[in-house]
C-alpha cells in the first residue's frame, strides 16, 4: 500500500472553519436537520469538494456528496459517511470529525494520481441526529424508509413534509435516493467514541463491532383526579406516585438482570398538572438499550410486565405502545480486521467495543459490508459544547481511514 497520510494542518483549518458555522455563546454549535445553520453547512461543505476537485454530488433526500470517481467503467463505490447536522448545542467533533476525514482522505488520494478501481464517496446524510427522523439520509440510501416516516410530526414544530419542502427535497421523491446494493463495496465511518473507554484506558483507536438496538415505548398510567388536600392519602389513585415507582424499580430491575442493558426515561408528561390536583393521568416516554436482540426482547417483556405490577400497587390501569424500534448491528467482521490490521502496521493500539449510540452504520450493517472507526472522547462527553477530542486523535483516525480505503480498493 502507498505509504500516504493525510495534512493534518489541513484538516484542522476545516475543523476550524466548520465550527463557526452555528457556533453557539457556549463553545457549541446548533445545526438541527434542514435549519439554516444545517444549509450553511451543506453549502460549505460543497464549495470544499469542488476546490478540491472531486465531484458534487446529491440525492432525492438530500444526502450531499463528494465523489472521487474511478476512471474504470462500471466501477463499484465505498462509501465515507457521516454527518453535519447536531443536536442543540452540541458538540463541535459529533459528525463533523467524520466528514472532515472522509474529505481530507479523498484530498489526499486525488493529490497522490492514484488510478483506483472504485469510487470513493464521502456522504452527508440528512438528519442522522434525529430532529425529525433518525438516521433519515442512510434510511432513504438503503430503501429502508416507509411512508408514515415522511409524516411525522415532531416537537410541534410543523410537519416532516413541509420542512422538507422548505429545503427543496419532494417527499414523494425520496424513494429515488436508494441505491442498489450491488453498486456499492463497503461502508466506512470515523466518529468520536460519545464514552470514556478510550480516553480512560489510553487506547488510540476503537474497532467498533456492533451497534446497540434500540426500543422507545410510550407508558401512560392512569388514576383519578381529586382534591388534594382533602382526598384521603390511603385512598388515591395517584398516576404519577405509579409512574415514580415503575421509573425507580425499572432501573433497578436492569441494572440487576440486563449488566449490558441500559433503561433511560427522560420525558414525563401530567395531567392535570396542577400542583393541587392528584395526577389523573402520567405519560412517560422510555427507552431500551441492548447489543443482544434477544435480551433486548427479554428485557421489553420484563419492563412491560413491572409497569402493569406497579399500576396495580396503586389501583391504576395503564397502557404500554412501542414507538420506535432501532435493532442492533453487527458490524462486518472482514471490516473489524480490516481496520485492525491498519492499526497495527500504524503502531496505533486499538480495541474492539459495542457502540451504545446510534449511528448509520446500524443501517447500513445490513445493506453492506460496513466498518467504524472510534477515536477517543475526553472524559466520555458528548451532546454538549464540551464535548473534545485531542487533535492527534482525530489524525489518527483520519489515516486509519485512509489506509482502510487503500486497502478495499485493491481487495476490489
Amino acid at each position: 500500500m502507498p505509504d500516504l497520510k493525510i495534512n493534518p494542518e489541513r484538516l484542522h483549518a476545516d475543523f476550524v472553519e466548520l465550527a463557526h458555522i452555528g457556533a453557539t455563546p457556549e463553545g457549541g454549535i446548533n445545526r438541527l436537520a434542514l435549519s439554516a445553520n444545517d444549509i450553511h453547512a451543506r453549502a460549505w461543505f460543497a464549495d470544499k469538494v469542488e476546490s478540491a476537485g472531486l465531484a458534487v454530488r446529491d440525492d432525492d433526500a438530500g444526502n450531499l456528496s463528494g465523489v472521487l470517481y474511478s476512471a474504470e467503467p462500471g466501477a463499484k463505490t465505498l462509501l465515507l459517511g457521516s454527518h453535519l447536522d447536531s443536536v442543540p448545542n452540541g458538540g463541535q467533533y459529533d459528525g463533523s470529525v467524520g466528514i472532515l476525514c472522509a474529505l481530507e482522505c479523498l484530498r489526499t488520494l486525488r493529490e497522490a494520481d492514484l488510478d483506483l478501481p472504485i469510487n470513493v464517496e464521502v456522504i452527508d446524510f440528512t438528519d442522522d441526529e434525529g430532529c425529525w427522523k433518525s438516521l433519515f439520509g442512510c434510511r432513504a440510501l438503503t430503501g429502508a424508509l416507509a411512508q408514515e416516516d415522511l409524516s411525522a410530526i415532531n416537537y410541534g414544530e410543523g410537519s416532516f413534509r413541509a420542512a422538507l419542502m422548505q429545503v427543496g427535497i419532494d417527499p414523494r421523491a425520496i424513494w429515488r435516493a436508494s441505491r442498489a446494493p450491488q453498486s456499492i463495496c463497503g461502508y466506512l465511518e470515523v466518529h468520536i467514541e460519545q464514552g470514556p473507554r478510550l480516553h480512560r484506558e489510553g487506547v488510540n483507536i476503537g474497532v467498533v463491532s456492533g451497534i446497540v438496538g434500540r426500543t422507545t415505548h410510550r407508558v401512560t398510567f392512569f388514576g383519578q383526579a381529586g382534591h388534594s388536600g382533602t382526598t384521603d392519602m390511603y385512598k388515591r389513585r395517584d398516576a404519577l406516585r405509579g409512574a415514580a415507582l415503575f421509573i425507580v424499580r425499572a432501573h433497578d430491575l436492569v441494572r440487576e438482570r440486563y449488566g449490558d442493558g441500559i433503561f433511560n426515561c427522560g420525558d414525563v408528561t401530567v395531567e392535570p398538572g396542577m400542583f393541587n390536583v392528584i395526577p389523573s393521568k402520567a405519560c412517560l416516554t422510555v427507552e431500551y438499550r441492548h447489543v443482544s436482540e434477544k435480551l433486548m426482547a427479554e428485557m421489553e417483556t420484563a419492563i412491560t410486565s413491572l409497569a402493569h405490577q406497579c399500576a396495580a400497587t396503586y389501583g391504576l390501569a395503564v397502557e404500554t405502545e412501542e414507538i420506535a424500534h432501532m435493532p442492533a448491528a453487527s458490524l462486518a467482521a472482514g471490516m473489524i480486521q480490516l481496520l485492525e490490521g491498519v492499526c497495527d502496521d500504524l503502531d496505533l493500539s486499538h480495541k474492539r467495543l459495542v457502540s451504545y449510540s446510534g449511528h448509520a452504520p446500524q443501517i447500513l450493517a445490513d445493506f453492506t459490508d460496513t466498518g467504524m472507526i472510534f477515536i477517543p472522547s475526553v472524559n466520555g462527553i458528548s451532546h454538549h459544547p464540551d464535548e473534545y477530542t485531542d487533535w492527534p486523535d482525530v489524525v489518527n483516525g483520519a489515516n486509519v481511514l485512509l489506509q482502510a480505503i487503500l486497502r478495499l480498493a485493491h481487495r476490489n
